[in-house]
């Protein structure tokens, strides 16, 4: 399982009283999201428009069909990255070391 970050961006001229209203309907599925395992973190950047959402899955196709499962993506433009933890202290080091 691999590890995405998908970034949810409000489209130019989403009515944010529609958005408001499926508040309660998006926490219920996205906290079944993270007791599946889906989902990790997510962090808003509302004044920006934007969500970011930690996803697991097999690949970015999988990662976004599982946003999709929530009520706010209707309003949503999706970009997915693949991510990775930093090395740990010293595996940098050893890594370089390696690669001569």
């Amino acid at each position: 399982m691999a590890t995405f970050m998908v970034i949810c961006t409000f489209r130019e001229g989403t009515d944010m009283t529609e958005v408001f209203a499926t508040v309660a309907e998006e926490q219920a599925q996205a906290a079944a999201l993270v007791a599946d395992g889906r989902v990790g973190s997510i962090y808003l950047a509302m004044a920006r428009g934007t969500v970011f959402i930690e996803t697991f899955a097999e690949d970015p196709q999988e990662a976004v069909a599982t946003i999709k499962t929530l009520p706010m993506a209707a309003w949503w433009d999706l970009d997915v990255f693949a991510v990775n933890a930093p090395p740990e202290a010293g595996d940098a080091a050893g890594a370089a070391g390696d690669a001569s």
